[in-house]
């Protein structure tokens, strides 16, 4: 099979038991090396995974590479040890079966598209001739938990609960303008923007402060350009957007600052400068799963019921504008979807009030209301006969009157 780079020749051996067991082999292997893969017996699934990892996925972060992985290991625990060329569809297909009744269809669904990728890592390095792992579906996992939104009263009583929390403006903001929690935590001072004059326009709260800032809904902007990605962008290029805030998120954002100023002192030299609004008492950017823990300990104080992620904010935050009956195309805009359709099968939880757009219509066109607004029921006049006239009842139903009249012939006879 030629030489290596040492000068040395390149050979292949195989070994059975029997001759007719080496004999076969040996067709294998001449097949085998007729295409272009040439595998090898101790290249395993789990060194395949390895490889794609460290050099298949370049320019993704560590924290992608990890996320890979972690949905990869209950998978490889089963068929890690299989050769590659060796490994089967149905190998698989039985793996993530066995997984299914512990982790949900969108984490299983995770895991075969990671072996995928990594296995057709490995037919572009000639490991393998085929790819078992696009051959199969994802089967149907265990369901997880539906995402949910705060009633108006529990979000209240959320806000109320936070007032004298760290994360307190964290959960302002997210809740009253909608923006995700990566958005959030990668969201920067220079990007709190506040309006000073028709001259100079809007000025970023990092160079002229948030004293001169009236508590006016139009006075306070943020950009919402950045996220916790690799990029540094947003999501998608409809999430990059500019949103005035309310009052409310003003003197959040102020008590913020004067937090950030009192967390500068006192971590002294300690501090690490990043520019970010929500930091933790060094300056460093936040983590979320410390988030998350702290977010959960403020809606027990709430005594709000269930388990709650801070992603869910936004949900309510979708919801309770739907209730409003804010249009679902304006909402979408707000919170940075790329259609409307999201917005309205994802993320609105609430329940649609009653559609009058089409009785109101109808009113217009066919009036049938009184003029206090109650419904008046007209009941239509009964057609008065001969037979009704002669026993004097014009109320009477016609099978009434033909009763009484077979009654009154029967005395008569």
């Amino acid at each position: 099979m030629g030489f290596d780079a040492s000068g040395k020749r390149i050979r292949r051996r195989v070994t059975a038991a029997t001759k007719t067991e080496c004999q076969e082999a040996m067709d294998r292997l001449r097949e085998e090396l007729g295409q272009a893969p040439r595998t090898s017996k101790t290249y395993t699934v789990a060194q395949t995974v390895a490889d794609w990892l460290a050099e298949g996925l370049p320019n993704r972060s560590e924290r992608t590479k990890n996320a890979y992985m972690e949905a990869l290991t209950p998978l490889l625990a089963k068929i890690g040890h299989r050769p590659l060329r060796e490994l089967t569809a149905v190998e698989v297909r039985i793996g993530l079966k066995a997984l299914a009744p512990r982790y949900s269809t969108r984490y299983l669904q995770i895991a075969r598209n990671s072996l995928e990728r990594a296995i057709r890592f490995a037919q572009v390095h000639e490991r393998v001739g085929r790819n078992v792992a696009e051959l199969i579906e994802t089967p149907q996992g265990k369901a997880g938990r539906p995402s949910k939104s705060l009633t108006l009263a529990q979000a209240q009583a959320v806000l109320e609960a936070a007032e004298n929390e760290r994360l307190y403006a964290y959960v302002v903001l997210s809740l009253l303008s909608g923006i995700r929690t990566e958005e959030v935590r990668s969201l920067r001072w220079d990007h709190v923007m506040t309006w000073q004059d028709d001259a100079t326009g809007w000025q970023p709260v990092s160079e002229v402060g948030l004293d001169g800032a009236r508590t006016g809904p139009d006075m306070l902007a943020i950009y919402v350009w950045r996220s916790e990605r690799s990029s540094g962008d947003t999501k998608t290029p409809k999430s990059r957007r500019s949103l005035m805030l309310s009052a409310r998120c003003v003197d959040a954002l102020k008590t913020q600052l004067d937090q950030q100023q009192r967390d500068r002192l006192m971590a002294g030299s300690k501090w690490q400068d990043h520019g970010l609004v929500f930091a933790s008492a060094v300056g460093t950017p936040l983590l979320a799963g410390n988030v998350r823990r702290a977010f959960r300990s403020i809606t027990k104080r709430a005594k709000v019921d269930g388990t709650w992620t801070p992603r869910e904010l936004r949900h309510t935050f979708v919801s309770l504008m739907s209730e409003t009956g804010m249009p679902i195309e304006e909402i979408s805009h707000l919170v940075g979807h790329s259609s409307s359709n999201v917005t309205e099968t994802v993320y609105r939880m609430e329940l649609r009030p009653v559609i009058r757009s089409g009785a109101d219509a109808m009113d217009k066109l066919f009036p049938g209301s009184g003029a206090d607004g109650d419904v008046v029921i007209r009941r239509r006049p009964r057609r008065t006969t001969d037979a009704t006239r002669a026993f004097g009842d014009s109320d009477a139903s016609p099978t009434v009157v033909r009763r009484q009249k077979k009654r009154r012939v029967a005395d008569a006879t």
